[in-house]
């Protein structure tokens, strides 16, 4: 174990959200009730009931994004009002990297929702409805670069190094079975290697994302100078593995490069995993808790007030 004695907050990225996720922290705590409205007025749509209620376009890419990262800011404001809890750290998976770039000071609020629904719908669009498709790759003891090279002949990237027994493709939908099959074959050795298709509406962290890099660059430059860098090496990057840079523009060329590039979390877990003795998963889900889990790190998810009560409120 890591004898670091800060503490880490980390958030995760799409797949984590659910109908009514937040919605005890916006009850209890007025500064989560705040936070979706500030979402709310920044992108001009109803982000708590997106949220709270039965709404198919929570799945949706663009709705996605500024409703997770909504959720995932309130619950760490909310923790900061109600415990005066802080962490010195930050890390995200995908689209939690913004979420993690908030918490740290580093991007305004307002402008992180209104970036991350242009991140969504230019994702949304890279590709037509049904051509593109993402398989989680579990087998124990992956080889994420030899997993690349079988896979080099085929329209399909490597999108997610999450852990040593899980990484995730992405590409051309009708490839990825092929795809698959070379998976199974190539890690025949492992005690079992499961193939597993992920609900999700675009190939995402593959070179069907490279047509988008420069629109995304070019929202990013429009907002960059509200950006408080010198937080930022306290953040990791997914696509550098360590940690952001504190410039403006180096930032920025992480999270346009990130979106055609596998998300290194192996990388940022063991980053921050020496920065920090306490890490804290923040958000409605807890794929991060068990990605830890796989480099011998303990990561508490606090996923419901409830939670937080037991973690931080001395309730048994």
């Amino acid at each position: 174990m890591s004898e670091a004695k800060g503490t880490a907050a980390v958030f995760p990225g799409q797949g984590s959200q659910r109908q009514g996720m937040g919605k005890d922290f916006y009850d209890a705590i007025p500064v989560c009730r705040a936070t979706f409205e500030e979402a709310s007025d920044a992108v001009g749509l109803d982000v708590a009931a997106i949220c709270f209620e039965e709404d198919a376009r929570l799945h949706l890419t663009e709705y996605t994004q500024p409703c997770l990262l909504a959720t995932e800011t309130a619950m760490f404001r909310g923790l900061a009002e109600r415990y005066g809890w802080k962490a010195d750290c930050f890390g995200g998976h995908s689209l939690g990297e913004f979420s993690a770039l908030v918490a740290a000071g580093v991007m305004p609020f307002a402008d992180a929702v209104r970036i991350v629904r242009t991140r969504g719908r230019l994702m949304q669009e890279a590709v037509e409805v049904g051509a593109g498709a993402m398989a989680a790759i579990i087998a124990e003891g992956i080889d994420a670069r030899a997993l690349s090279t079988a896979l080099a002949d085929l329209p399909i990237d490597v999108a997610n190094i999450n852990s040593a027994n899980q990484v995730v493709i992405s590409g051309d939908a009708a490839a990825l079975s092929a795809a698959g099959d070379r998976c199974r074959d190539l890690f025949s050795g492992s005690k079992s290697c499961r193939v597993v298709p992920l609900n999700v509406s675009a190939p995402f962290h593959s070179r069907f994302m490279k047509k988008i890099e420069e629109p995304f660059r070019e929202a990013l430059k429009k907002i960059s100078g509200s950006w408080d860098i010198q937080n930022a090496p306290a953040v990791t990057s997914n696509y550098r593995g360590g940690f952001h840079p504190a410039d403006a523009d180096g930032i920025a060329d992480n999270l346009v490069r990130q979106l055609s590039s596998s998300v290194l979390w192996r990388d940022n877990m063991q980053a921050l995993a020496g920065r920090a003795g306490a890490i804290y998963e923040i958000g409605p889900g807890r794929p991060l808790h068990d990605f830890f889990k796989t480099i011998g790190v303990i990561c508490e998810s606090v996923r419901s007030l409830a939670v937080a009560e037991k973690i931080f409120g001395g309730v048994s």
